[in-house]
């Protein structure tokens, strides 16, 4: 993965936009516990292969980044972005990293299913 390139991951943003796409959003304790002692707080979240299509994406924030996905009825955030990629199969995948290089978020956004 490399560092975010604002320009690429919005252009590509604009390439999945209006499509039905599969989404994989991730979190560990990282994106939002970092500051507070594990042991009083731990959040996480998970979703694979949620089926939407958004109307359209934006990437915005000063590194790292928040990437926002407007539906039709709502959003989906995702904080804290540090890295991206475009794969062989054409899937965005985008991750976050916290101070100690662990990973903290993960959102990737595919026109296939995921395995």
């Amino acid at each position: 993965m490399e560092v975010v390139n604002v320009d690429a991951v919005q252009k590509e943003l604009n390439r999945l936009s209006k499509h039905d796409v599969y989404i994989h959003l991730e979190t560990t304790n990282g994106a939002y516990a970092s500051h507070f002692n594990e042991s009083f707080f731990s959040s996480g979240a998970f979703i694979r292969n949620a089926k939407v299509q958004f109307e359209h994406g934006k990437i915005t924030g000063d590194h790292p980044y928040r990437i926002g996905l407007k539906l039709e009825i709502g959003w989906i955030y995702a904080e804290g972005i540090t890295h991206y990629e475009v794969d062989s199969q054409g899937r965005l995948l985008m991750a976050g990293h916290d101070h100690q290089g662990k990973l903290a978020v993960a959102l990737q956004i595919s026109e296939s299913p995921f395995e």
